[in-house]
């Protein structure tokens, strides 16, 4: 089952970077100076030096840096000369973006100064933002992941691609140059967890579900998708919705053994409860929230459809009032992504499918929930997706049904949406 969900990813990759060649996969014709697949993939090829016997044999593992098919030669030929040697050659060695395979069981491939950059902002600064660090006592984004990525490629690749997407996020005048390093990265993370989704089991289930969560967090870090509103979309089905029960379907099959070790959950002794500076808030939260409830019990002639809804409805006052425990130990962001995608794994598959059919009282509960992403908003991963699915939501329902979300509007938007 996991298989066919995560391959489904494939869809929104660009396509132009589903088809890449490694060199090790080239059949060599032998042309000299240089081989044919060699010149194609700007790769350093055996042929150009001859193999001198006299000659000292190569380390066995050597990185070699090469161009990035993503450099851009932004100087002009006039502008370049005038420039010093030592200046001119230090341009030239810059390199914006290349795939690297780090894995010991790979042969020498090339590895771009980009990636290199990529590996350094993530290992100083990216891994503090994809977790409560006070918390993170195991250090998994810090320690863990860059060296399960050198074993499991996926997970070099998704640690990469995300860097790249906090590097957009915070250099928008290069944002499609970044953007363009985490497609790359993206793509084959995905092909490479998916090349061994087949062989899932208790060995190597923790770094498959680490894969998975990864990809999961890069779809948020590149942000809102025109119609895409997370569990449903204008055109389909919704990718990260698909991405996520790849997550369940893991978790589900091997629960015991991928919370064990380092992954053992650790309760966060700082969360205590609500503060009294927070408690009206909240309480007028659950208030509308409880409104609302009423008013769709009135409207549901069905008990057991009336029970989907309530299903939802309990949980989301449920992680509301967690969420404000959390606010109330001074956290927000990052730490509040396991309430609020807790609440869309835990939901049933019944309400996720009059969600995707945009049932008007689904769309509602589902407008409520986006109170939750607005306390988000300090995480770059999490920024504008508040607005886009409350917003949504908005554009999708009646006109007569408007004043039920009028406060996740006014809460999130900070503003009256005129009718």
């Amino acid at each position: 089952m996991v298989l066919p969900i995560l391959r489904s990813v494939a869809c929104f990759i660009p396509e132009k970077l589903l088809v890449r060649c490694r060199a090790k996969y080239s059949q060599c014709d032998e042309k000299k100076p240089v081989c044919t697949p060699c010149a194609r993939h700007a790769i350093d090829c055996d042929f150009v030096i001859p193999a001198a016997a006299s000659a000292p044999r190569a380390p066995a593992r050597q990185y070699r840096f090469r161009r990035s098919k993503y450099q851009q030669d932004t100087q002009t030929e006039s502008s370049a000369v005038s420039r010093s040697g030592s200046e001119a050659r230090a341009l030239g060695a810059i390199s914006t973006g290349v795939q690297c395979d780090l894995a010991a069981s790979q042969p020498p491939g090339g590895i771009s100064f980009a990636d290199l950059r990529l590996y350094h902002h993530y290992m100083t600064t990216t891994y503090k933002t994809l977790s409560d660090e006070a918390a993170d006592a195991n250090g998994i984004y810090l320690n863990h992941l860059p060296q399960w990525g050198i074993a499991f490629p996926s997970i070099l690749h998704l640690i990469l691609s995300l860097s790249a997407l906090h590097l957009a996020s915070k250099n928008p005048d290069a944002r499609l140059e970044y953007f363009a390093q985490a497609d790359a990265h993206f793509t084959f993370g995905v092909r490479s967890v998916t090349a061994v989704l087949a062989l899932l089991n208790s060995e190597n289930c923790q770094l498959i579900y680490q894969a998975a969560a990864l990809i999961c967090l890069t779809y948020f870090g590149r942000g809102p998708r025109p119609a895409e509103y997370l569990v449903f979309s204008q055109s389909g089905q919704s990718q990260w919705l698909v991405l996520l029960r790849g997550v369940r379907s893991i978790v589900m099959n091997h629960h015991e053994r991928i919370f064990t070790g380092v992954l053992t959950p650790v309760p966060d002794d700082s969360i205590k409860g609500v503060s009294p500076a927070l408690q009206a808030e909240l309480d007028e939260h659950l208030s509308h929230i409880g409104a609302m409830e009423t008013w769709i019990k009135l409207q549901v002639a069905d008990a057991a459809v009336w029970t989907v809804y309530e299903s939802s409805i309990q949980d989301l006052k449920s992680i509301l009032r967690e969420a404000y425990a959390v606010r109330s130990a001074g956290k927000d962001g990052i730490s509040l992504m396991h309430l609020a995608m807790g609440w869309v794994y835990r939901m049933q598959d019944e309400m996720i499918a009059i969600l995707e059919a945009r049932d008007p009282y689904a769309l509602v509960v589902y407008a409520h929930w986006s109170i939750i992403l607005r306390y988000m908003r300090s995480s770059w991963l999490m920024r504008g997706w508040d607005e886009h699915v409350v917003l949504g939501v908005h554009s999708l329902l009646p006109l007569e049904l408007h004043q039920w979300i009028a406060y996740p509007v006014r809460v999130v938007t900070g503003r009256e949406i005129c009718t």
